[in-house]
């Protein structure tokens, strides 16, 4: 296989005598992932001083990401979207007046070591602290990517006795981290101790692995997969230029699993915080078959303040989109509110007044419309 970039892998010079095989191999990606600033400058050619940048922001976060996304970075490029997410920056050391550590107040809402649990009939499972890539904007940036830590075997036992104690649970999410970097035999072990629990209806699987590393998803992970449906798979696409015919494809393998895929989108200032961009990513992914889920206002953690817009700004984009493509492309605008609120809904005002007699409306365009609001009879 071959990326979408103008340079294939075998013109770098650290992996022109990796065979074909191996570079289609997650392991061989897991095992040769980028994560020092000297091995990111023979890759990209970085300039000192940007190499300098790098390791000042790795004394304090880590980095890794995986050759195969590292090809889909234009090195001519310095704002270049993919490598945005990817590279650490210095601005990452700059701690803004609104940061916090644990911005969606996670800890308050964990009962044990690796559930979250926010709302009535749903829980978060965090798995793992292991990605393939270590996105800059990472919300989870305390705990991702200190350490390579896998949820342990007891407190995955104290973890699904848990979920079995509250029938009040229908719904699983399997986060972390990201839960495709264990093993099949690992990942199966928690899937189908959960399937075994009568009360959990539905079982999903929060992943990024099909954007930056979608050799993962292997004919053998899907047919363990399909043992245990209902199983729901979001991911995170956040720019056109991460969907590749190897992402694109991965992703085709996943749908015709018969595992529904939906998209979770972080709006992001100078990488995808304009209208065609989303535009364009949105169209694209239903090409492709993945639904776009959510578009998220950028969380508050420490240190990616430089990613974030204004609200004012995402509800403006929301507004140039609806109408202007499918309304399933759309994906919902959120803000996961701080403090543990939750996912809070923010979009245009399209209801102009409401009253007993009717409900006047603007669309898309601007017009005004009105609807009968009285009852007849």
């Amino acid at each position: 296989m071959t990326t979408t970039n103008t340079r294939h892998y075998s013109q770098v010079k650290t992996w022109k005598n990796v065979r074909p095989e191996q570079w289609d191999d997650w392991r061989w990606q897991m095992q040769n992932r980028i994560k020092d600033a000297a091995s990111l400058r023979r890759i990209l050619s970085l300039p000192e001083d940007a190499e300098e940048e790098v390791k000042m922001c790795l004394c304090k976060f880590r980095m890794a990401v995986t050759p195969y996304y590292a090809m889909l970075i234009d090195p001519t490029n310095p704002h270049d979207p993919v490598k945005m997410q990817a590279v650490p920056s210095a601005q990452e050391l700059q701690v803004g007046k609104h940061d916090l550590e644990d911005p969606l107040s996670e800890d308050e809402f964990s009962p044990c070591p690796g559930i979250v649990h926010r709302y009535p009939d749903r829980v978060l499972m965090l798995v793992t602290h292991h990605c393939a890539m270590y996105c800059r904007h990472c919300t989870r940036r305390r705990l991702v990517g200190c350490n390579d830590g896998l949820l342990s075997k007891a407190r995955t036992d104290e973890c699904l006795a848990y979920i079995r104690s509250h029938p009040e649970i229908h719904d699983v999410l399997i986060s972390g981290g990201d839960p495709l970097t264990l093993s099949d035999d690992r990942l199966e072990d928690i899937i189908r101790r959960l399937r075994d629990i009568p009360h959990v209806d539905v079982i999903r699987i929060g992943t990024r692995t099909p954007v930056v590393m979608p050799m993962r998803i292997t004919d053998e992970l899907l047919t363990m997969l399909k043992k245990y449906h209902p199983i729901w798979i979001n991911t995170h696409f956040n720019h056109p230029q991460e969907i590749t015919p190897e992402s694109s494809a991965a992703c085709e393998r996943i749908a015709n699993a018969g595992i529904p895929l939906g998209n979770q989108s972080v709006l992001l200032r100078g990488i995808n915080n304009d209208a065609e961009t989303l535009k364009t990513l949105f169209t694209r992914l239903i090409r492709i078959r993945v639904r776009p889920y959510y578009l998220y206002q950028c969380d508050l953690s420490t240190g990616i303040g430089h990613f974030r817009t204004s609200v004012n700004e995402g509800i403006d984009i929301i507004a140039k989109i609806r109408g202007f493509i499918s309304g399933f492309a759309v994906p919902t605008f959120v803000i996961d509110a701080p403090g543990g609120g939750g996912k809070i809904p923010i979009g245009p005002e399209y209801i102009q007044e409401l009253n007993s007699k009717e409900i006047v409306m603007k669309n898309f365009l601007g017009n005004t419309y009105r609807y009968p609001n009285e009852i007849d009879g």
